[in-house]
């Protein structure tokens, strides 16, 4: 859960920011005393919404060699690191698409696909992973990073969450004006109040928790796909069942809050699963008895 609450606290606050630096460079605010301008408002939604995720997206690889210590494999050193090369080729091959680069980071069982561009993407594997499973279940692992990459998964996600960003800040500033016109009404004032201000504020907290559900929502549908993609490249479903249910049973590895998304493992129940990245294990393998 703490988790969740700090991936929904990153995307909201580089939203405000966003929101409050262009208001005070006075780019685009998009209402006035005399109404709303939709075409200037929802340019400046548009910025402010895919901003960020454009720049999260271009910049992930690197950020998450960095914030992981991953070292990507450019020269096997040992029999596994060449297994894990050799491995990923064969797997990209079957995909379609340029081998991605593969890399090792120290940490307990996780695994996570990122990048900007379908043909120069990123796999990595923890060591964690490594020593918990055997060749047959990493390969598993291997095959669904691979399978998001070829599903372009990194670019629909930004898109998605850029769609949202957008009617967040543009439906926050229309409910802004309203409330304002009604607390300034009669009023001489020929520019949006301090109601506006804080209705948007407010609004927009509110409109991206609950954007935050529908972003989860494709979030999860994903990673079925990409498990059905790992059991299409293997030929069967049950190495990706066997590696899901090696993984049921271990403590997740921790993931830097912006790429929370992006490991093999996750999701929870009660309410917070409306907010969770990944299905529960089980969902998932039960998922994949319908695979052929």
């Amino acid at each position: 859960m703490k988790r969740i609450i700090l991936f929904l606290a990153t995307n909201l606050a580089v939203m405000l920011v966003l929101s409050l630096v262009l208001n005070i460079l006075g780019i685009g605010r998009g209402v006035s005393a005399a109404g709303i301008n939709v075409g200037e408002l929802l340019v400046f939604s548009a910025v402010v919404g895919f901003t960020g995720s454009f720049i999260s997206l271009l910049i992930s690889k690197p950020m998450a060699k960095w914030s992981t210590g991953a070292r990507v494999i450019d020269n096997p050193s040992n029999s596994t690191e060449l297994w894990l090369v050799n491995t990923v080729r064969a797997l990209s091959e079957r995909a379609g698409i340029r081998m991605p680069d593969v890399a090792v980071y120290d940490g307990e069982p996780n695994a996570f696909a990122t990048g900007a561009f379908k043909n120069s993407a990123l796999v990595a594997v923890s060591t964690g992973l490594l020593q918990s499973m055997n060749r047959d279940e990493v390969e598993a692992v291997l095959a669904h990073e691979v399978a998001h990459v070829a599903n372009g998964d990194m670019v629909t996600l930004t898109l998605i969450q850029g769609v949202v960003n957008t009617f967040v800040v543009f439906l926050a500033r229309v409910v802004g004006f309203f409330v304002d016109k009604v607390l300034l009404k009669g009023s001489e004032d020929r520019g949006p109040g301090i109601g506006y201000m804080v209705t948007v504020f407010v609004c927009e907290i509110i409109f991206g928790l609950l954007a935050s559900i529908i972003v989860a929502w494709f979030s999860r549908q994903r990673e079925f796909r990409a498990d059905a993609g790992a059991a299409k490249y293997l030929g069967t479903p049950v190495p990706m069942q066997n590696a899901l249910a090696r993984l049921g049973g271990l403590a997740p590895g921790a993931l830097p809050q912006s790429m929370a998304a992006s490991g093999i493992s996750g999701g929870g129940g009660g309410w917070g699963a409306l907010f969770s990245t990944h299905p529960p294990i089980e969902q998932r393998i039960a998922a994949l008895s319908n695979v052929r």
